[in-house]
This record gives structure tokens, C-alpha cells and sequence, in this order.
């Protein structure tokens, strides 16, 4: 039998521990980035960017919840990987009514690649509801004049290397069949697509390559050895990593950079290092 001093030691334990670990999801994961190095293998790759490097940065969330400094340290991270290009894959801001000052300061850091820099746009790109179009645009912009290429269902080619960038699924202006109409098997093709339930719609007849996507934050807390409860996703297969798909298609999802909410267990934010490779 337990005695009354014993429950009362127990009793603090536990405290301590749910303090300790409330404290370590609030203060400590959220900013704790880690470096995912991969290989990218890539058909019809040309063979001047085998071995090239391609960095992506996804789900920055620049706003009031996601800490400026933080966002600095991931972009000097990025910088020092020598990227040949960087790719980010939406969620750039978290716009919330305010004005764009802000974000187009801290946007005007972003790290670039020595060949190319690319970008698309996610559902919070397009303000509250995802439905405000002339923020998006403005969001765009700002990337644009900070050396971005943003890709709204349209596609570019550098050396040799073809990306398909896709607009946001939940903002509506998703159009895979006219994002991927230029595409060639037969050339080196990358596709950015914010959201991974884009994946299972029609119009992806023509590719057979990766797919690059953010959005989940890998669902920012997950139980070990379990799922995570929350996914913004319909298809809760796509969590975070990669996974293979119809068509011979493949999926990448980061698990991003930064959050909704400051909280994240078991699921650490993502800068991705990709090493390109001919398939």
C-alpha cells in the first residue's frame, strides 16, 4: 500500500514530467530544425546536375507566431548548404489581417540557389478563409522581387531541369492539367505541389517523377509508435517523408519550418537537402 508521503512524491513526479514536457513542445522542438539529406534520383536528368544540390524550405509561416530570429537561423542553415537550388513549397506567411510590412521584410532574406530559386504558393498565402486572391498576389510578389520564381500552374526550365509548379488546392486555384500541359517524359521534370492531396487528383498522366510537398507539418505532434492524431489532409496516409504512388510517380511531404500553433512533439521541423541524381 502506497503511503500518503509516497503518493505525494509520485504526485510531483508526474508534475514535473508534464511540466517538463509541456515546456520541451513549446520552447524546445518548435526550433529544433533538422537536416534531411536524400538523394533525388531524376530521369533524363542532364549530367552537368548530377550532384547538384536542392534545398527545400516549406511552410515558413512568416507571422506573429513563428519567432523572426528563428526563421534568420534557418536561413543562414540554408545559405551554408550551397544550394544550387532551393525550392519553397507554400506557406510562406501566416497573414492575419495586419499589414504586409513584416512579411515582406522578413521575405526579402530568403536564401536563394546559385542556378535557380523557385516557389509556390499555399493555402495561407491567400489570407483568412484562403480565399483572398490579391493577398496571394502581393505574397507572390514580395518573393518575386526577393529572387523568387513563383510558379502559379505554370512551369520553368533551368540547365536543362524542368519545374512544375501548382497553385493551392485549398485556395481553389489548383489546375494540375494546366500546370503539367508542357510536360515531356522524356526531359528532367521536378513538380511543386503545396498540398499532398493533390497527388490523387486527375491530370497527373504525364508524370512519373517526385513531387514536392509541404502543408502537414507532419502533423506537429505525434505519440510515439502511432499516427498523428491531427492531419490536414484527406488522404492520412501523407504524414510527412516520402511514399511511393501510381504511375510510378513519388511524394516527398517536409515536415516545414515552421507552425500554426507553437507546439510540435516527436515530429521536428524539416529543412531538406536533396542530391540530385540521374535515374
Amino acid at each position: 500500500m502506497i503511503s500518503r508521503r509516497q503518493f505525494v512524491r509520485l504526485g510531483r513526479a508526474g508534475l514535473g514530467v508534464g511540466l517538463g514536457t509541456g515546456l520541451y513542445t513549446w520552447r524546445v522542438e518548435p526550433h529544433w530544425v533538422e537536416l534531411v539529406e536524400r538523394p533525388l534520383p531524376i530521369a533524363n536528368l542532364p549530367a552537368s546536375l548530377a550532384g547538384c544540390r536542392l534545398v527545400q524550405l516549406s511552410d515558413l509561416h512568416i507571422g506573429p507566431r513563428v519567432d523572426d530570429g528563428y526563421l534568420e537561423e534557418c536561413f543562414a542553415l540554408a545559405r551554408r548548404l550551397s544550394p544550387d537550388f532551393v525550392v519553397y513549397t507554400g506557406d510562406f506567411t501566416d497573414y492575419e489581417g495586419g499589414d504586409f510590412t513584416h512579411a515582406e521584410k522578413v521575405l526579402s532574406r530568403l536564401p536563394l540557389g546559385r542556378r535557380g530559386t523557385l516557389g509556390i504558393l499555399g493555402n495561407h498565402d491567400y489570407g483568412p478563409n484562403w480565399s483572398h486572391d490579391d493577398i496571394g498576389t502581393r505574397v507572390a510578389g514580395f518573393a518575386t522581387r526577393a529572387g523568387v520564381r513563383m510558379l502559379r500552374n505554370e512551369a520553368a526550365e533551368i540547365e536543362g531541369l524542368h519545374f512544375f509548379g501548382l497553385d493551392d488546392l485549398w485556395a481553389g486555384r489548383l489546375e494540375v492539367k494546366l500546370g503539367l500541359e508542357t510536360m515531356d517524359r522524356k526531359r528532367a521534370n521536378l513538380v511543386l505541389s503545396h498540398n499532398p492531396d493533390s497527388v490523387d487528383l486527375d491530370g497527373w498522366e504525364n508524370h512519373s517523377g517526385w513531387i514536392l510537398s509541404g502543408h502537414t507539418h507532419g502533423g506537429q505532434c505525434k505519440p510515439p509508435f502511432l499516427p498523428p492524431p491531427l492531419l490536414p489532409v484527406v488522404n492520412r496516409r501523407y504524414t510527412a517523408g516520402a511514399f511511393s504512388l501510381e504511375g510510378g510517380r513519388s511524394l516527398y511531404i517536409s515536415r516545414g519550418v515552421g507552425h500554426v500553433m507553437r507546439v510540435r512533439f516527436n515530429v521536428r521541423p524539416e529543412i531538406t537537402l536533396f542530391h540530385l541524381q540521374q535515374a
